[in-house]
């Protein structure tokens, strides 16, 4: 994949998001030397101080092999964003639980990770993309719609992080977004009056009142699920799970014709939970699911396999993924395996994760199913179903 053309010049005052990049940056043609560095990192001091001094090592890693096969490259140039990167301690002070960053001469991308990833630095003609795949393959994903009588947010998380999306352009984001609903207009229509223009006694005002609130409530809530639905269920195909207050879930699921919408939902509007703390009570609910599918997908393999529309071998699934024939592949996640792939007939061939022009072959194997449409998925290395690190199961 040929990185992107950013400049490097302001990459300390931006932090990548892996949401957004994906797939775009991970199936896009590289241009050689690409280099990927990947370290745990620590939230809290003491542990941090640590942190900057390992990723010094592993840029250290990165310059040797570079000087192996790409002395004809400008490899102080290559190196410079990453030792900006070193000696920036106000980043440092910020770290998460890993570390990713991807560098070339056009690109330089640095991900904060909400979970630990094993130290990696490689130089390849590829970035090593596959911990980065896991962190935002669809196995695991969900939205969450936080809302209220008058306000709606949507968050976008997995089992290891939550964040809130951006505001949907030309939709109502509050009940005064909403044509008619502007404040003014209901306060009117709120009011009850006699054939004098007096207003009724005080209880039927009051009551007349909290119908058109509930009216007014209503109207929002449709909004809301034909924004929701067409926006972000609909495009993702994610589970949606409703965060709001008790009073809110009824009304709102008697009018939301949203078939991703969990019957399991969050008793409680977001903004009164810090973001780890949705995460945990969002994966509570979604994790039974998550476990259901993984199940699901290692019995399919299990079946094609028997059927002669899957394979374990890596010979042959490299084959396959070439000719545009894998639908799903399998990944093992952590486990790495040297070596290189032809690309004209997907055989493989295995090498020394030392030489610059090494990677990992079932990271390799994952951008080439990605590139032909098909679904990655990394998988715990517990749930694995073969012993070879990958398991494909075919289109035809």
């Amino acid at each position: 994949m040929r990185c992107a053309a950013d400049s490097t010049a302001d990459w300390r005052y931006t932090m990548h998001s892996i949401t957004k990049d994906y797939p775009t940056v991970f199936q896009d043609t590289h241009e050689s030397p690409c280099l990927s560095l990947y370290q745990p990192t620590h939230r809290q001091h003491p542990e941090n101080v640590q942190d900057p001094i390992r990723f010094r090592s592993l840029v250290k890693t990165l310059e040797e092999s570079l000087r192996k096969t790409y002395q004809s490259h400008d490899i102080p140039a290559l190196l410079k964003p990453f030792h900006a990167l070193a000696e920036d301690q106000d980043f440092w002070n910020h770290t998460t639980s890993g570390l990713a960053v991807l560098g070339g001469a056009k690109m330089f991308r640095v991900y904060r990770l909400a979970r630990p990833v094993a130290e990696l630095a490689i130089v390849a003609d590829s970035f090593h993309t596959k911990p980065l795949m896991r962190m935002v393959q669809s196995a695991d994903s969900y939205q969450i719609l936080g809302l209220s009588r008058n306000t709606f947010s949507v968050y976008q998380g997995n089992r290891d992080a939550v964040h809130e999306l951006q505001l949907m352009e030309g939709v109502p984001h509050t009940a005064d977004d909403l044509p008619g609903m502007q404040s003014d207009a209901r306060e009117g229509a709120h009011r009850a009056y006699g054939p004098t223009a007096k207003s009724t006694a005080a209880h039927h005002g009051t009551d007349v009142k909290q119908d058109a609130q509930d009216r007014d409530t209503e109207r929002f809530f449709r909004a809301v699920d034909e924004a929701v639905l067409e926006h972000c269920s609909q495009p993702s195909g994610q589970r949606l799970i409703l965060a709001a207050l008790p009073q809110h879930h009824h009304l709102f699921r008697s009018i939301s014709r949203n078939p991703n919408l969990m019957a399991e939902a969050i008793d409680t509007h977001p903004d009164a939970l810090s973001s780890d703390a949705l995460r945990e009570r969002a994966w509570q609910l979604v994790q039974p699911y998550y476990l259901e599918r993984l199940a699901g997908l290692v019995d399919a393999y299990g079946a094609a396999h028997s059927s002669g529309r899957g394979a374990d071998d890596l010979g042959t699934i490299g084959q396959a993924a070439v000719n545009g024939r894998i639908e799903t592949l399998l990944i093992e996640a952590d486990r790495l395996v040297p070596g290189r792939i032809d690309p004209e007939t997907g055989a493989i061939s295995p090498a020394d994760l030392s030489d610059p022009d090494v990677d990992d072959v079932l990271d390799d194997l994952g951008e080439l199913v990605l590139k032909s449409g098909g679904e990655v998925i990394i998988v715990p290395a517990e749930r694995m179903p073969t012993k070879t690190g990958a398991a494909a199961i075919y289109r035809f």
